[in-house]
């Protein structure tokens, strides 16, 4: 369930009251008439099911709640309501399949935003996949993986791409491309660095890598998981399992080929650059591709399961 709270303009209160009496993933409606100060209007709280939230906003939308008041929803965690439980019962469809699009909508926002703090982590990220390319360490890869926040720009590409947000499609893309050049960038200088004052001891990249090799060494199954990371990337979002994410970063090698492709190029190890650069591009590919399928499946089953229940 989801807790609906919305500042309601008092000559709106009966008309959002009655839309939202209107659903039957709706209950435990609750209003604070001239309870809201800034701005100014009637307080209405409610407990919606998430299959229901996306109708239950567009109404909310409809009635100008959004522009003269505030709509804000939130998860509820523990909810002990037996007119709760049958809300959500009688609610089409199932809870974890239900796409709430405005919800997406704020959290890829934030993967098309160029942040110093998104900036910060891909560089640590690329620089511990660096460190893994010269040492052979799978481990360093995990890390490196876990790290990159290149999946919210990902993410952000993918549902601009269905929504026809070009402008998110855009930032999200800009997003992505400049933070990897900065973090490739970054650890290449890093790199140079240190094989000058010593840290680095070899004149070029271990030619026999049995722990980390397949982040240079592209081939069908590096597409098919990334194909396989991006449907479960796009699910965990849409879903709020935010777990299953963790899964995504450890099964595609994004950074751990930026990372290589920067050490590469600072010990002039030309056999490992272009490998490095393909592998980076099959798996963003591989990773788009089932995003946008991904979310347009959903929209077309859940829409047909809206229809279906009427």
């Amino acid at each position: 369930m989801l807790h609906l709270r919305s500042i309601v303009p008092a000559d709106r209160t009966d008309a959002v009251c009655s839309a939202l009496a209107a659903h039957v993933g709706v209950t435990n409606v609750v209003v604070l008439p001239g309870a809201a100060r800034s701005p100014e209007g009637d307080l209405v709280t409610a407990d919606v099911a998430r299959e229901a939230a996306n109708e239950v906003l567009d109404a909310l939308r409809e009635l100008g709640v959004a522009r003269d008041g505030s709509i804000a929803v939130e998860k509820i965690d523990l909810s002990l309501s037996e007119v709760a439980d049958e809300a959500e019962r009688r609610a089409p469809g199932a809870s974890d399949d239900a796409v709430v699009w405005e919800e997406l909508d704020r959290q890829t926002a934030e993967g098309a935003q160029l942040t110093w703090a998104y900036v910060t982590f891909l560089a640590l990220a690329t620089q511990l996949a660096g460190i893994a390319a010269i040492t052979d360490s799978a481990i360093l890869v995990v890390g490196a993986m876990v790290l990159g926040p290149e999946f919210s720009s990902v993410a952000a590409i993918c549902y601009g791409l269905i929504t026809r947000n070009w402008r998110r499609v855009r930032g999200a893309a800009w997003t992505l491309t400049v933070g990897f050049a900065v973090a490739i960038a970054i650890t290449y200088v890093c790199a140079l660095v240190s094989r000058w004052i010593g840290v680095i001891d070899i004149s070029e990249l271990p030619s026999s890598r049995p722990a980390t090799a397949f982040i240079y060494s592209p081939d069908r199954w590096s597409f098919i998981v990334a194909l396989l990371a991006g449907v479960a990337g796009v699910l965990s979002m849409t879903a709020g399992k935010s777990s299953a994410l963790v899964g995504v970063f450890i099964s595609v090698t994004t950074v751990p080929a930026a990372g290589n492709l920067a050490v590469a190029l600072a010990l002039r190890h030309g056999s490992q650059i272009g490998g490095s650069v393909l592998q980076l591009a099959v798996n963003l590919a591989g990773m788009l591709i089932a995003g946008v399928l991904t979310l347009l499946v959903q929209r077309l089953v859940w829409s047909r399961v809206v229809h279906r229940t009427g």
